[in-house]
């Protein structure tokens, strides 16, 4: 049975005063954007096969003139400033930018009461998990988050059947998680991890 403990938030990460969202959403952005993949691509004039040949001769047709088939305003042809499949599209956020963020997003997470500091031990049964989401009524949740110090298989094992529930290192937590998640339990190592991170920087 999994035991619930309360020790103190520390004020200087999780009561921060968030003057605007443009660092959030920056840090939001950034989070997804190093995850999308590149895969349209688009071929250019010269990379198109055929249209070797002049599609008629240059003067007395009463055409315009043309050099290729492959020509952009053809069908078949190019494509212009198309994408290539090389594209970069992630956004830099400097260290303490990101930690800065993730002290609003934490404060925004705790005073909207979402964050709850408790352990919890797993044994590998998704029972297990069920009853102590349960006897934290936050089982109903459409996101709930499981911070952890360490991801063990008993952990997995207990939540992998729990389309609800994500558990994530206290090292990798990101803004994006916290801002999309409607319960985030903490476990007290887990925060140890979070203060030693984020404390003190500026």
């Amino acid at each position: 049975m999994a035991e619930q403990t309360t020790p103190k938030l520390d004020k200087t990460i999780f009561d921060v005063e968030v003057k605007n969202h443009e660092l959030l959403k920056l840090a939001y952005e950034s989070y997804l954007a190093e995850g999308r993949q590149v895969g349209a691509k688009t071929l250019r004039r010269g990379e198109v096969r055929g249209g070797g040949k002049k599609p008629w001769r240059q003067k007395g047709t009463g055409r315009a003139r043309f050099g290729s088939s492959r020509n952009p305003i053809w069908r078949g042809g190019g494509v212009v400033f198309g994408p290539l499949g090389n594209e970069n599209y992630t956004k830099k956020i400097a260290k303490n930018s990101k930690r800065v963020a993730l002290r609003q997003a934490l404060t925004l997470a705790n005073k909207a009461k979402k964050i709850l500091v408790a352990d919890f031990k797993f044994d590998g049964k998704t029972k297990t998990a069920v009853k102590f989401l349960s006897a934290q009524k936050i089982a109903e949740k459409r996101r709930v988050l499981l911070v952890v110090d360490e991801k063990t298989d008993a952990i997995l094992r207990s939540t992998n059947n729990l389309p609800n529930v994500e558990v994530l290192s206290a090292k990798y937590l990101t803004v994006y998680h916290i801002l999309n998640a409607d319960a985030i339990v903490v476990a007290p190592q887990a925060l140890a991890i979070v203060n030693d991170w984020l404390k003190g920087e500026k």
